[in-house]
């Protein structure tokens, strides 16, 4: 479900909550708060994933959803097809183990490999190569892995001073959906093709809300 209104009537949490409730900071009735909320308990997947624009997938759903947007591809095979780029390899080469089975070792073990589990955005800018003189468009670039679902948002949390102290706004914290949930379940689609499994997606929707089908397809 898309965060913000969009083009299949009803079908955002926008849509579904009082305007009174937004930005107003209660984590039990903001549903801004609930972005942090509902990334950090591991129910569903949060990041960019319409039209570059923010949302929700249920842990259910996912794998219908990676298969639909990676067309059944890894990311290391989406680069070396050509349907990957450069700039978004900087920043999976900060998570991707080199060996897919270890997507569900001890997450502890992997920053010794030579690579994190999670992420602030703001390290992935720094360690990826796009700060000051470097790469450009990093918004953009963290902004299409997320609509492939190569990346989505683990949590909110401020940033650390040198003494471990909290300060500032809360910053996205990213990672792969396969820590999250494991090699195998997130690719657990890849055996359909992937127009199967958008089939499957947009009759969910149609259950729910009254669009024409092309509409419900665009969205998703």
């Amino acid at each position: 479900m898309p965060l913000f209104s969009n083009s299949v009537p009803g079908f955002s949490v926008e849509n579904m909550t009082d305007p009174a409730c937004w930005w107003t900071g209660d984590v039990e009735t903001d549903p801004w708060e609930w972005r942090a909320v509902l990334a950090r308990s591991g129910a569903v997947a949060y990041g960019k994933f319409f039209g570059g624009r923010a949302g929700f997938v249920s842990r259910k759903w996912f794998p219908y959803f990676v298969n639909r947007r990676r067309s059944g591809y890894d990311f290391d095979a989406a680069y070396s097809d050509g349907m990957a780029g450069y700039r978004e390899k900087l920043l999976m080469d900060l998570f991707v183990p080199e060996d897919t089975d270890m997507w569900d070792v001890d997450i502890a073990s992997l920053p010794d490999l030579g690579r994190s589990p999670y992420l602030y955005t703001f390290e992935m800018k720094d360690k990826g190569g796009f700060g000051k003189g470097g790469e450009k468009n990093f918004e953009g670039t963290l902004t299409k892995l997320q609509m492939q679902t190569y990346l989505v948002v683990k949590d909110f949390r401020p940033r650390l001073n040198k003494k471990g102290n909290e300060y500032g706004w809360a910053v996205a914290v990213m990672t792969p959906p396969e820590y999250i949930w494991g090699y195998e379940y997130v690719t657990g689609r890849y055996k359909e093709s992937p127009e199967e499994s958008l089939a499957a997606m947009v009759r969910q929707v149609a259950k729910h809300f009254s669009a024409d089908e092309k509409t419900i397809r665009k969205i998703l």
